[in-house]
């Protein structure tokens, strides 16, 4: 069931917002329960087969987690070794369902290179939202090791783990985020504030995702999946597809991550943040720090730091980062290049962290500030090549096109221009989604336009005015948006 779907928006979500609420006046202990049973619905609807998986790994993790908690007569040396049990079932559960074939395909290259017989395929269907949920309870694992965690409810655990908005692709939660507000009576009264909030948020992100991510990506899509399949792209066909790539993935992501901030607001629960304008950024540093927040965070506080961090000085800092970087590569996709594309972002930092250590500052002034968002978002566009890429092979014919290797047109464009699409369509989308990126603040400042304007707060009659006009707004962009739904359109972070 797709947020972006006639049954999830007329049906599921009505229902379950209209349930949470009407159970929560009587009993939230039973309103927390029936919206952790929505939540495996939600889940149950993609795939019935992977439910028993999410349901014995919450299990499995729930019972560590409560031997893993300090108290009076436990051996901390007991303790450790059972983090340490913990945390490598749930990664060799995670490699055998995401990486056990990545794995046989490459012994399988040594093996034909020795002229020996191939191992065959496990050909194990990946359960959606394993990464997301894996890593949301390897964290919450480990600060039940360090004594963080209070609460001890099952039912605000399961519901920790599976609340929908977030399950399938994120954000990746922390247990201090969550499970004071399940506690919180407060969360089970409806707030018609932050109901209309929510639906703000929800129709700008829906918007995102259908009226600028899918028309990046047919684009995108041409152009990458013409290379897999042999046709080499000249210097403008590639600029452009890698260019509409850039900008899909980012409306795609950060649209999907926007529904789920609205949809969990309408319910009173607050999601943290995984986007703050990323394209806007100077520095790769900065990129990091705006890009996917939560899976940032995770990489930072629960790999790069344990690993050493900066304390050991500024070599093993660099291999710290470039190690962190390519594990949450890997952590996207089996395949090479999700391992190449984690890397270049890590040598990216490296370079980064040598210049500002250098020089002591980062950009200044206009031109400086120019030049490095534009040095930032060239990398930024030459790495996303490896992600979206289906092969190394296929990658290195977009950067053989981007590099003019595959020649030219005579005049600007014809070559570019002959492919059968929607070309004004397609340039206007690019126009707007530029300046979406690049000029119009982020979405979380729809917090201070919706449902009132705070610079409007002592004028009353403006204020109504303003409030109106945001919700006649929102309304027609939500009836435009339904109008565009009906064709498949998945969201790209659903495979990760």
């Amino acid at each position: 069931m797709l947020f972006n779907s006639y049954p999830f928006i007329f049906v599921y979500f009505p229902l379950v917002l209209l349930g949470f609420f009407l159970i929560g006046k009587r009993n939230i202990r039973a309103a927390a329960g029936f919206l952790a049973l929505a939540s495996l619905f939600f889940y149950g609807w993609w795939s019935v087969q992977a439910l028993p998986l999410l349901l014995a790994s919450i299990c499995v993790n729930y019972w560590f987690g409560l031997r893993l908690t300090p108290a009076p007569g436990r051996d901390d040396r007991r303790r450790k070794t059972l983090l340490i049990t913990a945390l490598t079932v749930n990664l060799v559960v995670l490699a055998v369902f995401k990486y056990a074939n990545f794995f046989v395909s490459n012994v399988n290259d040594g093996l034909s290179a020795a002229g020996l017989a191939p191992i065959p395929l496990l050909h194990i269907v990946l359960p959606i939202g394993i990464s997301f949920y894996t890593f949301t309870q390897i964290a919450f694992l480990v600060d039940c090791w360090q004594g963080k965690v209070h609460e001890r409810s099952f039912i605000h655990y399961v519901l920790f783990v599976t609340y929908f908005p977030h399950l399938i692709a994120g954000p990746v939660l922390h247990h201090a985020q969550m499970m004071p507000q399940f506690a919180n009576p407060a969360t089970y009264r409806a707030d018609p504030n932050k109901i209309a909030l929510g639906l703000a948020i929800f129709t700008f992100g829906l918007a995102k995702k259908l009226l600028i991510a899918d028309p990046m990506g047919q684009y995108a899509d041409l152009v990458f999946n013409g290379v897999h399949n042999g046709i080499e792209p000249t210097l403008y066909t590639a600029w452009f597809g890698v260019l509409a790539y850039t900008l899909q993935i980012y409306f795609d992501f950060s649209g999907y991550s926007d529904m789920a901030v609205g949809l969990s607001l309408c319910l009173g629960v607050q999601l943290p943040l995984n986007f703050n304008s990323p394209y806007k950024s100077t520095s790769i540093i900065e990129f990091w720090r705006r890009w996917h927040i939560s899976l940032s965070t995770f990489l930072r506080d629960y790999l790069y730091i344990p690993l050493g961090g900066n304390r050991k000085g500024p070599k093993r800092r660099h291999v710290n980062l470039f190690l962190t970087m390519v594990l949450g590569g890997l952590w996207h996709g089996a395949a090479w290049t999700f391992v190449i594309w984690g890397a270049l972002h890590g040598i990216f930092l490296m370079i980064n962290h040598v210049w500002t250590t250098t020089f002591r500052k980062g950009p200044s002034g206009i031109a400086g500030r120019v030049f490095g968002w534009f040095l930032t978002f060239l990398c930024v566009m030459i790495a996303w090549v490896m992600f979206r890429a289906e092969s190394l092979h296929a990658a290195m014919d977009i950067y053989r096109g981007m590099l003019g290797l595959h020649g030219a047109p005579d005049t600007a464009f014809r070559e570019f221009l002959a492919v059968p699409y929607r070309k004004p369509e397609f340039f206007q989308t690019m126009l707007v989604a530029i300046i979406i990126c690049l000029a119009l603040p982020p979405t979380i400042t729809l917090q201070r336009w919706v449902p009132q304007a705070a610079a409007l707060a002592g004028r009353p009659q403006l204020n109504k005015l303003f409030t109106a006009a945001m919700a006649l707004f929102t309304v027609t962009l939500l009836g435009i948006c339904i109008s565009k739904l009906g064709t498949y359109s998945p969201f790209l972070y659903f495979q990760f």
